[in-house]
C-alpha cells in the first residue's frame, strides 16, 4: 500500500523537478541575451565618435592593442573605453538600486531618481563644488562623491525611518519621494544662483548627466562600489525574494525585516550616490532596468538582480549610443537621452504588459 501511493508523489517530485530546471534554463538563457545585447552596445559606443570606426578595428584594438596603429589604440582605450565602461557600470548600478528599492519598499515606482536620493546626491556634490562644503572634513581628495554618498544615505534614511511608521501606505512613500526631489531640486537652484560662474557650469553637469569625463580613476571607484554590493544583496537574495511576500510572511520564515530593509536602503544609498557623484542625475534607468527584468525572469532574485544589472547596463550604453548619433559631433547629455527615449519606451511597456507584478 505505501509502495503504490509512494510511486505517483515521486513521479510528481520528479515532474515538479524537472519544470524548475526547464525555467531556470530559461532564465539562464535570458541572461545570456541581456548580456549579449551589452556587448553589442558596447561595441557600437566604442565605434562612435569624431573619428568612427569598424567593429572590426574596435575587437582588434581591444583584443590585440600592439597590433593596431598607435592613434587607434589610444582613441580606443584611453578615450572612449573608459567612458563606455562608466555608462554599463552606471547603468548597473542604478537598475540594482532602483531594484532593492521596489522591493523592499513595495512600491513599483520606487527608484533613486524618483524619491529624491539622486537629488540629493546632486545637493551634497553641489556644495562641494559651490561653496567648497565638505560633509567629511578629513577626505578632501574626495570631498565630491562622499558629500553625494552622506546625503544619498540620509535622504534613504528618512524614506526608511518614514515608510516603517505606521499607517504610511506605498503611496504616502511616493508623495513624501516627490516632495524630497522638488525640495533639493529649490536648494540646488538657491546653489546656483549664489555660484560663480565657473561653479556654476559644474553645478550644471550635475543636474544634466555627463558621461564625457569619465576616467579609469572615476570608474574603478564605481565597479568597486558596485562588486562589494552586488554579493551583499546577493547574500541576501532568499530574505529578499521572501520579503515580496509581505512582512508578516518573511517574518515567520525568522528574518528581521526591519533589519533587512535598513541595511538594504544604506547599500542603495552607496550604489546611487557614487555614479551621481561621477556623472551627474540620471532618472529612468533605475525604474525601467528592474521592470524590464521582472517582465521577463520573474521575482526571484537570484536571478532578478542580474537581470536588472545587466538591463540597466544596456540601456544606459544604448542611451550613450543615441547621444552620439542624434546630431553628428554633437553629444547631448545622457539624461536628456533617457528621459527622451526611456520614458515613451516606458509606457510601452506599461501598456504592452497584461500581468499584473503587483
Amino acid at each position: 500500500m505505501t509502495l503504490v501511493s509512494a510511486a505517483p508523489a515521486a513521479a510528481t517530485q520528479e515532474r515538479g523537478a524537472s519544470a524548475y530546471r526547464a525555467l531556470a534554463f530559461r532564465r539562464k538563457l535570458i541572461l545570456a541575451g541581456l548580456a549579449v545585447a551589452l556587448v553589442v552596445c558596447l561595441v557600437v559606443d566604442l565605434m562612435l565618435g569624431p573619428a568612427r570606426y569598424s567593429a572590426g578595428e574596435v575587437l582588434s584594438a581591444l583584443l590585440s592593442p600592439s597590433t593596431v596603429p598607435a592613434a587607434l589604440r589610444v582613441v580606443i582605450w584611453d578615450i572612449r573605453l573608459p567612458v563606455a565602461l562608466m555608462a554599463a557600470v552606471t547603468g548597473a548600478s542604478l537598475a540594482i538600486a532602483g531594484a532593492q528599492m521596489q522591493t523592499v519598499l513595495n512600491n513599483p515606482l520606487a527608484s533613486p531618481f524618483t524619491l529624491g536620493i539622486s537629488a540629493a546626491a546632486s545637493f551634497g556634490a553641489a556644495l562641494a563644488l559651490v561653496f567648497g562644503v565638505a560633509i567629511v572634513p578629513l577626505a578632501i581628495d574626495y570631498v565630491v562623491p562622499l558629500n553625494a554618498f552622506v546625503m544619498a544615505m540620509g535622504a534613504s534614511l528618512l524614506i526608511h525611518l518614514l515608510s516603517q511608521r505606521r499607517g504610511v501606505t506605498t503611496e504616502t512613500v511616493v508623495l513624501l519621494g516627490i516632495a524630497l526631489v522638488f525640495t533639493f531640486n529649490a536648494l540646488l537652484s538657491l546653489l546656483q544662483f549664489f555660484a560663480s560662474e565657473q561653479a556654476l557650469g559644474a553645478v550644471v553637469f550635475w543636474t544634466m548627466g555627463s558621461l564625457t569625463k569619465a576616467n579609469w580613476h572615476k570608474l574603478a571607484i564605481t565597479t568597486v562600489v558596485l562588486a562589494v554590493c552586488l554579493p551583499l544583496f546577493m547574500r541576501r537574495a532568499w530574505a529578499l525574494t521572501t520579503l515580496r511576500l509581505g512582512d508578516e510572511k518573511a517574518a515567520s520564515f525568522g528574518i528581521d525585516v526591519k533589519r533587512l530593509r535598513l541595511e538594504t536602503m544604506l547599500l542603495v544609498a552607496l550604489l546611487a550616490s557614487v555614479p551621481v557623484a561621477f556623472v551627474g542625475t540620471i532618472g529612468f534607468i533605475g525604474l525601467v532596468g528592474p521592470h524590464i527584468a521582472r517582465m521577463v525572469i520573474g521575482e526571484d532574485q537570484r536571478f532578478f538582480m542580474p537581470a536588472s544589472a545587466l538591463a540597466g547596463a544596456a540601456l544606459l550604453s544604448a542611451s550613450s549610443v543615441v547621444s552620439k548619433t542624434l546630431i553628428p559631433g554633437l553629444i547631448f547629455p545622457i539624461s536628456i537621452v533617457t528621459a527622451l527615449v526611456g520614458v515613451p519606451f516606458f509606457f510601452s511597456l506599461i501598456l504592452t504588459n497584461r500581468r499584473r507584478s503587483w
